[in-house]
């Protein structure tokens, strides 16, 4: 499986309960997709994001 069939599978399972990822988180898989950015930082994006509430 490529990252980016990873990063289609993982968005359509958020879907399939009704769900969409954020514009910012899409444009950060965009970054991550093209290997801007690593899968460590997209950790730490989301966990900064999230863990903070």
């Amino acid at each position: 499986m490529t990252n980016e069939q990873a990063w289609d599978y993982a968005i359509g399972m958020i879907k399939v309960d009704d769900l969409e990822p954020t514009d910012d988180f899409k444009e950060y898989i965009e970054k991550e997709k093209n290997g801007e950015v690593t899968m460590e930082d997209a950790k730490k994006f989301l966990d900064k994001k999230y863990l903070n509430l």
